[in-house]
Formats: C-alpha cells, sequence, structure tokens
C-alpha cells in the first residue's frame, strides 16, 4: 500500500523469504506451544532487521516509518507473535535513538543494529492498568545524589524473560502528578528484578508477554532517557506512534491473511452433489468483499499516516491515533467474518484462520485500547488535551 522506491522493495522482498523459510515454519508450533519464536527473531536479527529504522553511521539500515509498516505486514501475515515482538523492539528502539541523556547511547545502538541486543517496551503497571501514561512508580533519589532506585510491578512486558533492556517509565522524584513522568532504561538482569513466567494467552501466544516485578532496583543517571519529568514528551511524540502505526501494521497483516486464507478456502472447497464452489454463494462473496473492502481502507489510512510522519503537520497526531483505531478494529472485524465465511472448517486449525481470530483480539485491549483512542480521538478533533 505505501510507495517504496527500488531499494525499499528489494528490502521488503529480503523480509518476505525470511518470512517464507524462518518465520512461517514456527508459527504454528509458536502458537500452540505459547513459546517465544527464538528463530524467528534470530533470523531478523542476523539480516540487520533490528536496526531496520537506525541512521547507517551506527550499523542501521535507516528505513522510514512506511518501510517499518510493509516490514510488519509481511511478519503478521506469517506470525503475529513474531511481528508484536518485532514492532515493541522497534518502538523501544526509537526511543533510544531519540533520547539525549542516555548514557551508552550509541554503543547501544550499534549492538542493536548488529543484532545483539533486543529490546522493549514497559510502561503498562497493575495500579494504572491500560492508562500506561499514568505510572505509578517513583523514582527515589539516592542520598549521595549517585543515582536512584524504583519500585514497580509491570502488568505486561512482551519479550521480558528475553529482552536485553526495558524502555520504562516512572514519576520523577517529588512529583505532584502521575504526568511527571522520567523515562529511563531498566535492566531484566538487574538485582531486584522478579520476571514470571509461562504467558499463555488467548492470542500472540508467543510473544511472551508476562508481568515483571522491580523491586527496588538501582538506576543510574546514565540510565535515564529523557531530564526529569520530560518523560511524557518522548511518549507522546516518539513511542506512541511507532508503536501506534506498527500495530496498526500487525492488525493490517492478519486481515490480509484472513482475506488470503477464506479466498483460497471459498475457492478451493465445495458441494460434491452440486458440483459447485463455495464461492458460487452470494452470502460468502459478499463476507469476502466486505473483508477486502475494510482491509484496504485501514491500509490507506495507515499509508497515509506514514506520509504524515516522514513530513509532520499539525494533522499528523491525529492520523496516528486514527489509523491504530482503524487498523485494529477492522482486525477484529475481517477475522469475524472470515470465521463466519468459513464456517466449521475455520474452527478447526488447519485453515489458521481461528489462530488469526484469536491474535486480532490482543490490538483491541492492548494500551491504548480500542475505548482510549475513540476518547483521545475526540479529544484531538475536539481541542482537548490527550490526557485530562
Amino acid at each position: 500500500m505505501n510507495s517504496l522506491d527500488r531499494d525499499q522493495e528489494q528490502i521488503v522482498a529480503r523480509i518476505r523469504e525470511i518470512v517464507r523459510t524462518s518465520i512461517a515454519p514456527n508459527a504454528v508450533e509458536t502458537d500452540t506451544n505459547a513459546t517465544f519464536p527464538k528463530a524467528s527473531i534470530q533470523a531478523l536479527a542476523d539480516a540487520g532487521f533490528f536496526g531496520l529504522t537506525l541512521p547507517k553511521d551506527v550499523g542501521g539500515i535507516a528505513q522510514p516509518p512506511r518501510v517499518f509498516i510493509a516490514i510488519v505486514e509481511e511478519i503478521a501475515l506469517a506470525c503475529a507473535s513474531t511481528a508484536m515482538i518485532y514492532v515493541m523492539h522497534i518502538s523501544a528502539t526509537q526511543g533510544i535513538l531519540n533520547s539525549k541523556t542516555l548514557g551508552n547511547r550509541e554503543s547501544l545502538l550499534r549492538d542493536i543494529a548488529s543484532g545483539k541486543h533486543l529490546t522493549t517496551l514497559a510502561f503498562s503497571e497493575r495500579g494504572s492498568r491500560s492508562q500506561f501514561w499514568a505510572p505509578v512508580s517513583k523514582l527515589t533519589a539516592n542520598a549521595n545524589g549517585d543515582g536512584f532506585t524504583t519500585s514497580a510491578i509491570k502488568s505486561w512486558i512482551t519479550s521480558a524473560s528475553h529482552a536485553s533492556s526495558y524502555v520504562s517509565s516512572v514519576q520523577k522524584p517529588d512529583s505532584e502528578s502521575p504526568m511527571d513522568v522520567t523515562v529511563y532504561l531498566a535492566h531484566p538482569k538487574a538485582k531486584g528484578m522478579e520476571i514470571e513466567t509461562g504467558f499463555n494467552g488467548l492470542g500472540l501466544r508467543g510473544n511472551d508477554s508476562v508481568p515483571v516485578t522491580y523491586n527496588n532496583i538501582n538506576i543510574a543517571n546514565s540510565d535515564l532517557m529523557t531530564n526529569q519529568g520530560e518523560g511524557a514528551t518522548m511518549m507522546l511524540e516518539v513511542l506512541l506512534p511507532w508503536f501506534a502505526i506498527g500495530t496498526a501494521a500487525m492488525a493490517n497483516g492478519l486481515c490480509r491473511a484472513a482475506v488470503g486464507a477464506t479466498a483460497a478456502h471459498l475457492s478451493g472447497t465445495g458441494f460434491e452433489h452440486t458440483k459447485s464452489q463455495l464461492r458460487d454463494l452470494p452470502n460468502l462473496r459478499s463476507r469476502l468483499a466486505d473483508m477486502s473492502v475494510r482491509t484496504e481502507q485501514s491500509r490507506a489510512l495507515l499509508a497515509h499516516t506514514a506520509t504524515e510522519m516522514e513530513m509532520p503537520t499539525a494533522m499528523t497526531p491525529l492520523y496516528v491515533l486514527q489509523s491504530r483505531l482503524a487498523a485494529v478494529e477492522a482486525a477484529v472485524d475481517v477475522t469475524d467474518l472470515a470465521m463466519k465465511a468459513c464456517g466449521g472448517a475455520a474452527f478447526s486449525k488447519h485453515l489458521g484462520i481461528e489462530r488469526l481470530f484469536r491474535d486480532a483480539r490482543a490490538g483491541w485491549i492492548m494500551a491504548p485500547t480500542a475505548d482510549h483512542l475513540r476518547d483521545f480521538v475526540g479529544r484531538a478533533l475536539t481541542g482537548l488535551p490527550l490526557f485530562g
């Protein structure tokens, strides 16, 4: 859907080959056993895709949002769990890239670009639930002025047991509001980290999204990714936009997969006694048409949003929110129609549609939820602050 130049098309062609050889073959096992797709993620790392959006001077590929969207769609066509892990990684990477305060920023970026470092986001907390923008955890300054300590119960961290770092949020010391946020880099192997295991969810079963407790962990001054109290700016201007378009692309990939699987089933299955195909039934063709239209509407909006992000205007934040809302709603509706169009066959696992149906529902409740997104869009359209 996005207009790509020749070099960008070649990058997407490379990811299609990786999906075919290294991601698609693992997708069923990843879902069935709720296992982290190590081989799939390693294939992305080995091919340099951890550094997709990083500048070339640190070893990255230096690609814009439209290429990120195309890459995520292709991955999600085969394995949404792998796509989700990758979206979180790229979103967190953009935070690291845009930090002005992180002490080891350049060496960290080089490790990411070389495939040695998987990162992720860690915002939502048990006390604030899906209102990710309002952490209840607080930083406490050490008496000697050398860094801080904090405790938190992070509700869900994707790749929790496999990531090398967590881009986290916390209230600054002596904060007067939950919006006095500081973003920092937490280290999963630090003393006091307690990572739960055994994610067993409805969908996205391989993304290792589990609660993590920070028990009075130490945060060095060099771990701060923003100045104290300025984290909300990074969250709104960097992390949320990349997360939003990434999860929208993942949802659109699920839609495309559902359309393809449904079309193949309707074209290849029929009634022996009448010698007709399922595609000969107008009601099933109608459902497939609705699925395709909803998919392409969502993809078109996301393509426009990519252009907005690459050439920002005052409307860019609104398009970012709308593109995620449109995509997560489309994924739920399109996969639901796929189940109805394919009937009993869709309820078995051989078509793969029931997996798409389950994976699609995660986007609806993932912060910011569909309900939050509607409120945000309404606020933006009426001139209200996003968080109020």
